[in-house]
């Protein structure tokens, strides 16, 4: 267990330490209340002891910092124990109004030390395992579940926050629509299993190409997800200038060399895709011009004969 141990007292926190140490527990010391919110944003505790009086931000104000700190994430929860040598009722209740959820004196005996630090041991594993699975169950709700891609909700929450970073940064965005062409025929002469397969194995060619363009640091950041029915979107959160039209044509290339077989693919046999690539500056417009310019694009490559990326 990994304890932040927040006191102002640089020899009672050296005997609290040592006293934990013996335990078998990490500790990591703060001298006072603004570096322990600090060591809060960098690194994960299972426990904290706050002490109440501190100069400048006391315990209380330090409690309600961190919790402030948790409260931007979807999950988290730091026990927090205040440790304190005036053991009152009014300690008691504000401690707990400040987000506090113990309270034990600095003269506790060993043995109820020992067994408080137990129990909190407890309660750290037992913490992990709810985040671990409560990060399994926040990921398969993002997910598409034919796909496995990130699934239509997901890619607007992040569209949103991505779209708000580049109107800081006045970075570009690009966009890639991505329809399978003639998906209806397939699914009409194959049959919807075979239609599943051939969305699955589609996805996992896009995703593979965006990936492998991660990896080059050619377009980093970049994603793919399932718009909805046999439409992709790919986002491009930092497009440097050429990047979406690319990007467009390596995958519009490598689902054409897939060779699924597609009868009903006019004039070229196997299954194919037509893409829409768009890219802005977040200055130019709202987000959602940047998805009508990148649906447009997609109407005028399947127009222009399909198994083709349009970009502008």
């Amino acid at each position: 267990m990994k304890i932040l141990l927040v006191d102002d007292s640089r020899a009672i926190a050296m005997v609290t330490s040592a006293r934990l140490e013996s335990f078998g527990y990490q500790v990591k010391h703060a001298i006072n209340g603004q570096t322990a919110v600090d060591l809060f944003q960098t690194e994960t505790f299972d426990l904290i002891l706050m002490d109440i009086e501190m100069p400048g931000m006391n315990g209380f104000e330090t409690t309600t910092r961190i919790r402030a700190l948790e409260g931007q994430e979807t999950w988290a929860w730091t026990p927090i124990i205040f440790v304190t040598a005036t053991d009152t009722i009014s300690n008691l209740v504000t401690a707990i109004e400040a987000g506090g959820d113990d309270f034990i004196a600095k003269t506790v005996p060993e043995p109820v030390l020992q067994a408080k630090m137990k129990a909190m041991s407890r309660i750290a594993a037992l913490r992990n395992r709810l985040s671990v699975a409560n990060a399994k169950l926040q990921d398969q709700a993002n997910r598409d579940g034919l796909t496995g891609l990130l699934n239509r909700r997901a890619m607007d929450f992040q569209v949103d926050c991505l779209w708000e970073k580049a109107q800081a940064q006045a970075t570009p965005f690009g966009l890639l629509m991505v329809d399978v062409d003639n998906f209806k025929k397939y699914n009409d002469h194959y049959g919807h299993q075979a239609g599943d397969d051939c969305l699955r194995s589609v996805a996992a060619c896009l995703e593979r190409i965006v990936r492998q363009a991660n990896e080059q640091q050619t377009a980093p950041g970049t994603f793919v997800a399932r718009y909805g029915g046999e439409e992709f979107a790919v986002i491009i959160p930092d497009a440097a200038p050429g990047v979406h039209s690319g990007l467009a044509a390596s995958l519009v290339q490598a689902v054409a060399a897939l060779g699924i077989p597609h009868e009903k693919n006019a004039d070229w046999g196997v299954v194919t895709i037509s893409l829409g690539a768009s890219c802005m500056s977040p200055a130019a417009g709202p987000i959602k011009e940047l998805f009508r310019q990148a649906d447009q694009l997609l109407y005028k490559a399947k127009a222009n004969g399909r198994n083709r990326a349009e970009a502008l």
